[in-house]
């Protein structure tokens, strides 16, 4: 024990310029992966055929690209193409599409969660959909999604690893790169987990928290 404690000293400050990485890449896909979850959403949503069907055709393909394809698609085919991307770009560009996906529908069902009643009513004193969706709807499916939202946080914040794929010295490939260095995978491993739990139970507890306000309405 006495060894892992002196371990964790060592490696600490290294682990954390990861961390800051991982926090990086996990905000800046989760911004972009809401932006793009409620375009989509509002598409599938918006009454008009053609809409609707291209946005569920679009995010029945997202979720069928693994999140790993989809991040060694823009960073190494891409500049074939030539587009090309840091592999922090990258990393949240292709978190941030993969995700889009899980927060349209958590965002469609939000929004079709909303007594119709209410749509009528607004749109009989001259609302228009867009009008009626700023002030009636959304504002109503927010309360709705935060639950499942809060857990997209959790599970993008664990998948941010996956930009160690690409090169992101995110806290994963830190872990990865000091312990193929030192052959101390027991004490660097068993400290990235600590710091992912770390940075994990704050968003659970949050999640917890809407939850429990969920249900009492």
């Amino acid at each position: 024990m006495k060894g892992f404690w002196h371990d964790a000293a060592e490696f600490f400050p290294i682990l954390m310029n990861g961390v800051a990485l991982t926090i990086v890449v996990t905000i800046g896909s989760l911004l972009l992966s809401t932006v793009l979850g409620l375009i989509w959403a509002m598409m599938r949503v918006s009454g008009i055929k053609a809409l609707s069907m291209l946005s569920a055709s679009l995010i029945n393909v997202i979720r069928g690209i693994p999140i790993i394809v989809l991040l060694f698609y823009l960073y190494f085919v891409m500049p074939d193409l030539g587009v090309t991307l840091s592999a922090l770009q990258a990393a949240i560009l292709g978190l941030g599409i993969a995700y889009s996906a899980y927060q349209a529908e958590n965002f469609r069902a939000g929004i079709e969660a909303i007594d119709k009643g209410q749509i009528e009513a607004a749109q009989s004193i001259g609302m228009g959909w867009w009008l009626t969706m700023r002030r009636v709807v959304l504002p109503q499916a927010v309360r709705i999604v935060l639950p499942p939202y809060g857990n997209v946080m959790i599970m993008m914040l664990k998948d941010s690893s996956q930009a160690s794929t690409i090169t992101v010295a995110e806290l994963a490939l830190q872990g990865k790169l000091i312990a193929s260095s030192t052959f101390k995978n027991t004490s660097v491993f068993t400290l990235v987990a600590l710091m992912y739990l770390t940075m994990s139970i704050p968003l659970i507890l949050l999640v917890r928290h809407f939850e429990k306000r969920a249900g009492k309405r």
